[in-house]
C-alpha cells in the first residue's frame, strides 16, 4: 500500500503526466449543470474528488463514440486500402469508480473474444486504470445489486481518499510499474484504507435501492419475461431517444459507415442504439418495427440475454446514469421492479 498527501496530489498528477497522458474527472467550469467529465490533466485542472460519477462513462477511452477505421482511395477500377491505425499513446485514467471499472470486464467479454476487436484491444493495452473508492455514493447508485463493491474498486490501481491522503494499492503489473515510477509516494500500512472502506459500506447499507433484487432475471427466465404483458405499459412513453444507451458504460452497439470525402472513402464506426428505429435495418426491413420491441430488446439484453451467455453476470453495473438522464424518467430500476412484482 502506498500513499500521497492530498497537498501533494497535483505533484502526483504532474509526475504521471510527464510519462503518460493523464485523464481525470473535472467539473465543467462553464456550466455547472453539465456536471463532471473526463479531461486531460493540466496544472489548472481541478480534480472533482467528490463527484460520484462523470456524465459520460470511462468507456469512451476504450470504445470511443466515433472512430476512423480505414481509408479507401479509388482510381478507376483500382482500390487502394489505407490502414490508418497507429499505436495509441500510453495513458492513465484516474478516479474511475467501481461501477465503471466493472463495465470494462463486460466490454472485454465482447471485444476481446474471438474475433478480437484490435482497435479496442490496442487501447486496453495502452491504458492504465486508477480507480477511486466512492466516499459518498448517490441515492441513484445500485452497483451492489450486481455484486460490485464501491468500497473495493478494481482496476490496475485501487485508490481510497481520506481526510489527508490518497491511498493506493497496485493490482496488476501495469499498476505496480506505475506506482514504482512515482517518487513522491510513501509506504502506508496495509490496513490504512479500512476506515474509508467502513464509511463507504455504512452509506451503501442505507441507499434506497440496496434491496433491489435480480432474482426474477437471468437466462432461465427468458420466455417468461419476453412474453410479459407489462412491456406495453413500460414502453408506451419511451421516446426512443437513445440517451440511456449513450450514457450507459456497458452498451456495445455500433454502426459502420462510409463517407465520400471527394478524393476517397473514409470508413468509420460510431455508437448506435437498439432504441433507434433504423437499428440493424436491412433490405429485408426492421426486425423490431415497434418501440415496444426495441424497448424490450434493451432490457432483455441487460437482464436475460447477456447473463445467459456469461455465467450469470448481468449487463448492468448499477451506475445510475440512466436514472438521471432519461427525459421520461424510465430506467432499468423501474423495469426490474415492475417485471419482478410477484415473480421473486
Amino acid at each position: 500500500m502506498k500513499k500521497v498527501s492530498r497537498e501533494n496530489l497535483d505533484a502526483l498528477f504532474a509526475a504521471i503526466a510527464e510519462a503518460k497522458k493523464l485523464y481525470l474527472p473535472v467539473a465543467d467550469g462553464t456550466d455547472e449543470k453539465r456536471g463532471v467529465k473526463y479531461s486531460v490533466w493540466t496544472p489548472e485542472a481541478k480534480y472533482a474528488a467528490e463527484a460520484v460519477n462523470t456524465v459520460r462513462s470511462a468507456k469512451d477511452f476504450f470504445f470511443p463514440q466515433v472512430e476512423n477505421m480505414v481509408n479507401f482511395k479509388v482510381n478507376g477500377k483500382k482500390i487502394e486500402v489505407d490502414d490508418i491505425r497507429t499505436e495509441c499513446e500510453d495513458f492513465v485514467i484516474f478516479g474511475v469508480r467501481a461501477c465503471d471499472a466493472a463495465s470494462f470486464k463486460i466490454l472485454d467479454s465482447v471485444y476481446l473474444s474471438e474475433p478480437v476487436d484490435t482497435y479496442y484491444q490496442n487501447r486496453r493495452e495502452h491504458g492504465v486504470v486508477m480507480t477511486m473508492s466512492c466516499s459518498k455514493p448517490s441515492e441513484t447508485c445500485f452497483c451492489s445489486v450486481f455484486g460490485i463493491d464501491a468500497a473495493e474498486p478494481a482496476g490496475d490501481v485501487s485508490c481510497w481518499l481520506t481526510d489527508d491522503a490518497v491511498l493506493m494499492q497496485a493490482n496488476t503489473e501495469k499498476g505496480e510499474a506505475l506506482l514504482a515510477s512515482l517518487p513522491m509516494l510513501e509506504d502506508a500500512a496495509d490496513d490504512a484504507a479500512e476506515e474509508s472502506k467502513a464509511k463507504t459500506k455504512a452509506i451503501l447499507e442505507k441507499l434506497p435501492l440496496k434491496n433491489l433484487s435480480t432474482d426474477s432475471f437471468g437466462g432461465d427466465k427468458l420466455m417468461e419475461l419476453f412474453s410479459s404483458d407489462k412491456w406495453a405499459s413500460l414502453s408506451e412513453a419511451c421516446l426512443g431517444c437513445g440517451t440511456c444507451t449513450f450514457v450507459c458504460p456497458t452498451c456495445q452497439c455500433y454502426d459502420i459507415r462510409d463517407y465520400d470525402t471527394g478524393h476517397g472513402v473514409q470508413r468509420f464506426r460510431c455508437w448506435d442504439s437498439c432504441m433507434y428505429a433504423d437499428f440493424t435495418k436491412t433490405a429485408g426491413g426492421q426486425p423490431r418495427p415497434t418501440q415496444l420491441e426495441r424497448f424490450r430488446q434493451r432490457f432483455m439484453h441487460k437482464l436475460v440475454y447477456y447473463p445467459a451467455n456469461n455465467d450469470g453476470v448481468f449487463g448492468c453495473v448499477g451506475c445510475g446514469r440512466c436514472m438521471k438522464s432519461c427525459p421520461i424518467s424510465m430506467n432499468i430500476v423501474k423495469v426490474m421492479k415492475t417485471l419482478g412484482e410477484g415473480n421473486a
